[in-house]
C-alpha cells in the first residue's frame, strides 16, 4: 500500500497495528466467529497501545489521533477480523467525539481522561423497534426530575451494548418535528434501572455482542446530557460524519482482506494441471478486486485529510460517499473472493466466508448505503 499523503507518525502507526495483528488478532479471529465469543483480552492490549482511546487529545492524556489515525487501525486490524476491528476506537462515537465536540470542560476533563486509561468500552442506543432511519419516531422518553433525568424506554441491536460501561442514550425531552425534541444522555450501565435483553443472533461479526437494552425509570444526574436540549441529533450529526469514515476503513480493511486471501489461494489451487492463477479469468476478477479496493482507499485517505486539516466544506458527503462506496465495494469483493475459492469458499474452513458474512453490515449500520446516497445527492442538489 502505497502512503498517500501520510504522515511519518502515521506510518509508525501502521507498522505497529500491524505486528500487533500479526501477534495477537490473527491468531484468534476464526475462533471468536466460531464461538461467538467477546474478545476481552484484546480490550488491555489495544488500550495499552493506546487504540481504544486513540480520539482523546494529549491535554486529557490520550494519544491525540486524528480520523486518518483511526481510520489506518481499523484498516490493518480488519484485514483479518472486522470483529476486533470494530472494538479499536470503540468509545469514539458514544463517549470521546460527543463529549470532545459538544461537552462542558468539566465533562471532558473527567470522561476524557476516564477514556484515556484505555480500558472503557461504550456503546451507543438510537435505534428502537420500529425506529431505524426514522429517527423522528423515537419512542424513548426523558422528563425533567429536580436535578435529574428520568429515560424510559427500549433500544434495539445496540453494538456493545451488555459490555459497555457507558452508552449515549438518544431520548425526546420535547415535542418537536421531525428530530427536533431530541437530546442525549450518557448514561453509566450501572445505573439502577438500566438492563439488557440475551445477545441478538447474527449473521457475521460474531464476537461482537449486539443486545437490546432497557430503560426503566434511569436517573441520569442534569450534567450528563451531552450538548444543548432537543438538539442532540442535530449536533451528533458532525460525529456520524466522523464516523462513517471508519466504516468504510474497516471495509476497505476486509476487502484488501479477502483480495490477500484470493490471490494466495489462486497461486497453489491447481486445476487442469497448472495454478487457477494462470487463467485469465481468475486473473480479471483478481485485478477488478484490487482495482475497487484501491479506489475506495484512495477516496477513504481523501476524506480523513479533509477532516484532520479541518475542511468541513462538502464533508458529510464526502463522508457519506467513503462510508458507501467502499462497504458495497467490501461486498462485492468478499463475494468474489468466495467464488475464486469456488467450494472451499463456501466451507468454514477459509477465512473468506466470514469476510464475506461480515461485510454486509458495513452496508446498513451507520446509516444505511440508501440513506448515504440521499445524503450524496442533496449535496449535489442543494449544496
Amino acid at each position: 500500500m502505497r502512503n498517500y499523503h501520510f504522515e511519518e507518525h502515521h506510518i509508525l502507526l501502521r507498522d505497529q497495528v500491524r505486528r500487533m495483528v500479526e501477534r495477537h488478532v490473527a491468531p484468534i479471529a476464526s475462533e471468536i466467529d466460531e464461538n461467538n465469543r467477546f474478545p476481552q483480552e484484546l480490550v488491555e492490549i489495544f488500550g495499552d497501545m493506546g487504540l481504544l482511546q486513540l480520539w482523546v487529545p494529549q491535554e486529557y492524556g490520550g494519544p491525540g489521533g486524528d480520523l486518518t489515525s483511526v481510520c489506518l487501525v481499523k484498516e490493518e486490524i480488519a484485514k483479518v477480523s472486522e470483529s476486533a476491528a470494530l472494538l479499536a476506537a470503540n468509545n469514539s462515537f458514544g463517549l470521546i467525539l460527543p463529549i470532545l465536540n459538544f461537552g462542558s470542560e468539566e465533562q471532558k476533563r473527567h470522561y476524557l481522561g476516564l477514556s484515556a486509561k484505555g480500558r472503557t468500552l461504550t456503546a451507543v442506543a438510537i435505534t428502537e423497534s420500529g425506529t431505524g432511519s426514522d429517527v423522528s419516531s423515537m419512542k424513548t422518553r426523558a422528563h425533567r426530575d429536580g436535578e435529574s433525568w428520568v429515560i424510559n424506554g427500549a433500544k434495539i441491536y445496540i453494538t456493545f451494548g451488555s459490555v459497555a460501561h457507558f452508552v449515549l442514550v438518544f431520548a425526546r425531552t420535547s415535542e418537536g418535528k421531525g428530530a427536533n425534541g431530541i437530546s442525549a444522555f450518557l448514561v453509566d450501565t450501572k445505573s439502577k434501572g438500566f438492563s439488557h435483553g440475551p445477545e441478538d443472533r447474527k449473521m457475521g461479526i460474531r464476537g461482537v455482542p449486539n443486545v437490546p437494552i432497557y430503560l426503566d425509570d434511569v436517573r441520569v444526574p442534569a450534567e450528563n446530557m451531552i450538548g444543548p436540549e432537543g438538539q442532540a441529533f442535530k449536533t451528533c450529526m458532525r460525529i456520524l460524519d466522523l464516523n462513517r469514515p471508519t466504516v468504510g476503513a474497516t471495509a476497505v480493511g476486509l476487502a484488501q482482506g479477502a483480495i490477500d486471501q484470493a490471490t494466495a489461494f489462486a497461486r497453489q489451487r491447481i486445476q487442469f494441471g497448472r495454478p487457477i492463477a494462470e487463467f485469465q479469468g481468475i486473473q480479471f476478477m483478481l485485478a477488478d478486486m484490487q482495482m475497487q479496493t484501491e479506489a475506495a482507499r484512495c477516496l477513504l485517505y481523501d476524506c480523513t485529510r479533509m477532516a484532520d486539516r479541518q475542511d468541513w466544506d462538502g464533508f458529510s458527503a464526502k463522508a457519506s460517499m467513503v462510508k458507501c462506496f467502499a462497504s458495497d465495494t467490501a461486498m462485492k469483493v468478499t463475494t468474489d473472493a468466495v467464488q475464486v475459492f469456488g467450494g472451499a469458499g463456501y466451507m468454514r474452513d477459509f477465512p473468506v466466508e466470514r469476510y464475506m458474512r461480515d461485510a454486509k453490515i458495513n452496508q446498513i449500520f451507520e446509516g444505511t448505503n440508501q440513506i448515504q446516497r440521499l445524503v450524496i445527492a442533496r449535496h449535489m442538489l442543494h449544496g
